[in-house]
């Protein structure tokens, strides 16, 4: 079954100049969460910026179309001209932050997303295969997210890493069968246990980066960042939202602050010893 696109022209596109399309890119809006709201900013000419297509969680089978396909869109910089490109309707934040089960959890969007994919592919002759960065940038053709345009297609992250890419192009590949994606299985949280040494001295602590000598935040790199991913990392098994990026920020504060509470210790916000060692020891609740 085709999908159905509402039409919200955006008067923010160009001519191809007789590229050929290779690239079918896939991006998230960042604010803009349903269709209509993306058309809204997309029809003001003074933003200079457009997609092709949008999707969002309220149907598999209805997207908006704010670019033709034949037109160039303004919305990955040098990939523009080989690119047909959709935005999924996401809030502020979905690229780095989504994990992989709030993305299975938007079966509609996938669903759409992977008709859309099918689609695009027909048209213009292009494989339903997922680039590498590398592939993607160096000329062959194929399905991939705006991230793996780096700089050249200008230097954003999105789709993000939890992207389920895998069902996306399976569904895409079979074709007008497309469903909304099942939900990922939920992992088992970690059986609690004695977790690696604390590894500085027993005043020393993770924090956000200040002057304080005892303070590692990760943002210098070597062994700091190397030890605030450590704990990110199991707190992410723990089941908490929180990038595994080895630098203690803001996002890193605020988990650590909740985690405190939760577990009746001090709230600083600051992960030193004891916040360290419950991070292991404390019973997943």
């Amino acid at each position: 079954m085709a999908l159905s696109r509402q039409w919200m022209p955006s008067p923010c596109y160009s001519s191809r100049g007789g590229s050929k399309v290779r690239l079918i890119v896939v991006h998230t809006s960042e604010g803009a969460q349903s269709i209509a709201s993306l058309g809204n900013w997309f029809a003001n000419a003074n933003n200079q910026v457009s997609s092709h297509t949008g999707i969002d969680n309220a149907s598999s089978t209805v997207i908006a179309e704010y670019v033709k396909r034949d037109q160039k869109a303004w919305t990955s910089a040098n990939a523009n001209p080989v690119a047909t490109q959709t935005e999924l309707c996401t809030p502020s934040g979905a690229a780095q932050g989504w994990s992989a089960a709030t993305w299975n959890s938007k079966t509609n969007m996938l669903a759409a997303c992977s008709a859309w994919i099918a689609e695009e592919a027909a048209a213009f002759g292009i494989p339903i295969v997922k680039l590498t960065p590398q592939q993607a940038q160096g000329g062959s053709a194929g399905v991939c997210g705006h991230g793996d345009l780096g700089s050249w297609g200008g230097g954003h992250t999105d789709p993000g890493p939890n992207f389920p890419w895998s069902s996306v192009i399976a569904a895409a590949k079979g074709g007008s069968a497309v469903g909304p994606t099942p939900p990922a299985p939920t992992p088992a949280p970690p059986a609690p246990g004695k977790g690696p040494a604390w590894p500085y001295g027993p005043n020393d602590y993770l924090g956000q980066p200040s002057s304080d000598p005892l303070c590692h935040s990760g943002y210098y790199g070597g062994a700091d960042q190397t030890n605030v991913r450590t704990w990110q990392t199991q707190m992410k098994a723990r089941g908490w939202n929180i990038a595994t990026d080895g630098m203690y920020g803001p996002s890193s504060q605020s988990i650590c602050q909740q985690f405190q509470a939760e577990k009746g210790l001090s709230v600083d916000g600051l992960c030193g010893p004891s916040t360290w060692s419950a991070s292991w020891s404390a019973p997943v609740t």
